[in-house]
């Protein structure tokens, strides 16, 4: 009876996660802590909650695609950057415990959240501003790496610095950076579950259990990332980035 209990819990968490990642990001800072309760080892845990992460990507970046939200012309180097990252992460992540990112974690969202504040212009970039090619614009290549590898190592708040990549770097408005993040976050989190999945540490049952609940908040959330304003989302992005940070102060 137990097991139930915390299977609707996961359940339950990754229907908010599913929210919150499509609408602006950090959802791995709930869901991690949740696997975690049911006796997953760190390592494992992170690991297991690529499964869930994968699957809510999918649905959430078809639902934004199918809807004309996902520029993809500049997709082949946005994707080949951000994968290329998230195999180096998830290699260190499978021999590494990921507490040592910890501090790298905080320290990039607090910096987002405080661009946000201060420079929203930064993120929330004005309509008609055209965007910035990163196949042709070799400068862009560092960020997309790093957020892929930061994405392949620990996931948690990598939509953050992915968002501020995409808005802040490319210059794309936040709903298309969402879209964007969506899609680079499905490819390199594929090439991360790969990894993992070599390494023996996915547990099948508490990551599909917690995949129904993240698909189900993609679904149910693209119509609302779609309806949102850009000051909208740009302050339910501040305040995520707030509590991103509180939650991996907690845990």
């Amino acid at each position: 009876m137990p097991d139930l209990f915390f299977y609707a819990l996961l359940a339950a968490t990754g229907l908010i996660a599913g929210v919150i990642n499509t609408l602006a990001g950090g959802g791995s800072n709930l869901t991690l802590p949740a696997l975690m309760l049911l006796g997953l080892p760190a390592d494992v845990a992170n690991a297991t909650n690529r499964v869930g992460v994968i699957l809510q990507c999918a649905v959430g970046a078809r639902g934004l695609h199918h809807a004309g939200h996902l520029p993809l012309h500049d997709a082949a180097w946005i994707l080949g950057l951000t994968m290329l990252g998230g195999l180096g992460g998830a290699v260190l992540a499978a021999f590494l415990p990921n507490l040592y990112l910890k501090p790298v974690m905080l320290a990039s969202i607090t910096a987002l959240a405080l661009i946000i504040l201060l420079r929203p212009a930064v993120i929330a970039v004005p309509p008609g501003t055209a965007t910035v090619d990163a196949g042709k614009h070799p400068h862009t290549w560092p960020y997309l790496l790093l957020a892929g590898f930061y994405g392949g190592f620990v996931q948690a708040g990598v939509g953050f610095i992915l968002v501020g990549a995409f808005a802040g770097v490319l210059r794309y408005d936040l709903l298309r950076a969402n879209a964007l993040k969506l899609l680079a976050t499905f490819c390199f989190t594929a090439v991360a579950l790969g990894v993992f999945i070599w390494q023996g540490q996915v547990m099948w049952l508490p990551g599909l259990i917690l995949a129904a609940g993240t698909m189900t908040g993609a679904w149910l959330s693209v119509g609302w990332a779609i309806k949102l304003s850009q000051t909208t989302m740009k302050w339910f992005l501040f305040l995520m980035t707030l509590v991103a940070c509180g939650a991996a102060l907690l845990f």
